[in-house]
């Protein structure tokens, strides 16, 4: 896939802003690795690898998801005041998300510890699961309510996030462009402000005292090459 410069620097941004918010959320899984290079239809990918194996999710984890979904969109909202639609795929993410955490799994404080959305499977038509609304349309708008409210109340957490740390943000973008993929370390100490490379220290030479200059040093020897094919000495 051929990519110009100019949708290289957004797709660095894009992907700058999942990678700082992995950083810098408490409850999200850490991060793997970043990168830029185009993988199917996708431009860049940021890749969180968990620390251990989990089967229950808290809404803290939850709610830390949605907000990294989201950052790409911030990242280039607040860097380059415009949108793209690099973020298509983040948003339904973000969206589908929300939805479950307020009908399946009742983590709404206004629905309660309820479920909603009875799911049916269709047996006769290649087993697809379709969605039956067992609920009234007064509690439809109040879960649209409550979904909307999941994605914007952490839309703003990780706006407010990505805008204090704005230059380190750029930074990151910075060396997506040089580099085109950063490990969890390298991310973790542009987030903390340090360099990506450790100076090297050039080994020098040790300094001689005064001790070992006034110290006589052995004379050099000539080596003593035999001759060869001299002629005897004549009585």
């Amino acid at each position: 896939m051929i990519i110009s410069d100019a949708e290289k620097r957004v797709t660095a941004i894009h992907e700058a802003g999942h990678a700082l918010l992995t950083v810098l959320l408490p409850h999200a899984d850490p991060i793997h690795k970043v990168t830029i290079i185009p993988r199917g239809m996708a431009l860049g990918l940021t890749q969180q690898l968990p620390a251990d194996e989990k089967h229950n999710y808290s809404r803290e984890y939850l709610n830390d998801q949605i907000a990294i979904l989201l950052g790409g969109r911030i990242a280039e909202e607040i860097t380059m005041d415009s949108l793209t639609t690099g973020a298509g795929n983040d948003l339904e993410r973000a969206t589908e998300l929300s939805r479950k955490m307020v009908c399946e799994w009742g983590m709404s404080d206004a629905m309660g510890p309820l479920t909603f959305g009875k799911k049916e499977e269709q047996i006769f038509l290649g087993r697809e699961i379709a969605q039956h609304q067992d609920y009234s349309e007064d509690t439809a708008l109040k879960i649209d309510h409550e979904v909307k409210r999941f994605v914007t109340d952490n839309y703003e957490r990780a706006r407010q996030l990505l805008t204090a740390s704005k230059e380190t943000l750029v930074k990151i973008a910075e060396a997506l462009l040089a580099r085109e993929v950063l490990d969890a370390e390298q991310v973790r100490r542009l987030a903390a402000g340090l360099t990506l490379d450790e100076p090297q220290q050039t080994p020098t030479r040790p300094v001689v005292g005064e001790e070992d200059e006034a110290r006589p040093r052995p004379k050099e020897r000539t080596p003593i090459v035999p001759a060869l094919n001299k002629p005897l000495p004549q009585e």
